[in-house]
């Protein structure tokens, strides 16, 4: 992307939006312009002096005069509040990890499913909560930004996107999960134009963890179409009875190839930890691992009774 500042004001214009679902969504609200963030807030929430710094430093160089964790509930309640299509209502949710020593880390998973974690070096669990709210606010201001919404050429530019992303396989098997995966994308972003990003991410997870998981080949292999499959996932949540599926399916895998859960559950690891500290959208990697966890324990559990 490209970003740079007016000669006649101190606001940053960006020349080119980039939209894609995992992309570094505070360095495009830099490029924002300063009016369409305080209207944005105006309308939402009575912390409109928010965006006194936006664009003018990095994101870890703020101190936001407020309280991040009030701000990004009430944010949400009010889109609730204005007929935002919120399955789960605008209930924001914490989880701090496990730890005795800091830095500490807290993840927070806003209405539609996205999940944003602290990005900085917390020395307290209060503090990596506002971190993590503070990263969580300023995407859902993004999110308001018409570019977050899904249309044709957005739905190009995230294709393309997936398709990048993707290394080239030589294997025959893994060129067609990759294009199944990508058509079933390319699907679903059709299925739902109209929503933002941030409303759509957890249909979006649920298909980028079929295709990660290889349920979606296996279901292409069974004959399903592309409609039926998005038409069953659409109406399914993301919850702990499908986790428990899918660690099944990698305690499968371990039997016939050990230590594949160790090695995905630390590739894992690495992706979510560099993901959190380049204040990504968290949602698919932390899954990843927290399914692997799940199967690593239930494998763990199995070999000590044995």
């Amino acid at each position: 992307m490209d970003f740079r500042y007016s000669t006649n004001n101190e606001r940053m214009k960006c020349a080119s939006v980039k939209s894609c679902w995992n992309h570094r969504s505070y360095i495009a609200l830099k490029g924002m312009s300063t009016k369409f963030i305080v209207n944005t807030l105006r309308r939402n929430t009575k912390y409109e002096y928010l965006v006194r710094h936006l664009g003018a430093v990095k994101i870890q160089q703020y101190d936001l005069p407020m309280n991040v964790v009030e701000a990004l509930q009430e944010f949400w309640q009010m889109k609730l509040a204005r007929g935002a299509d919120l399955k789960n209502g605008a209930l924001v949710i914490y989880e701090s990890m496990p730890s005795t020593n800091p830095p500490y880390v807290c993840y927070v998973t806003l209405p539609g499913g996205s999940c944003f974690g602290s990005f900085q070096n917390c020395p307290t669990k209060a503090e990596a909560r506002r971190s993590a709210a503070k990263i969580a606010l300023m995407n859902s201001v993004f999110n308001e930004h018409p570019s977050r919404r899904i249309s044709d050429d957005f739905i190009e530019k995230a294709v393309e996107e997936a398709k990048s992303s993707f290394k080239l396989p030589t294997d025959t098997d893994d060129v067609d999960k990759s294009h199944s995966g990508i058509d079933a994308f390319r699907f679903m972003l059709e299925s739902n134009k109209g929503r933002t990003m941030l409303e759509f991410q957890e249909l979006m997870t649920v298909f980028q963890l079929l295709h990660w998981n290889g349920s979606l080949k296996a279901m292409r292999e069974r004959q399903c179409s592309r409609q039926e499959v998005v038409a069953h996932y659409s109406h399914r949540a993301l919850d702990d009875d499908m986790r428990s599926q899918m660690a099944l399916d990698w305690i499968a895998r371990e039997q016939e190839s050990p230590g594949i859960i160790s090695r995905e559950l630390t590739s894992a690891e690495r992706e979510l930890e560099a993901a959190r500290l380049a204040g990504r959208e968290l949602r698919f990697p932390k899954e990843k691992r927290d399914i692997l966890m799940l199967a690593c324990g239930q494998v763990n559990t199995v070999n000590g009774l044995s």
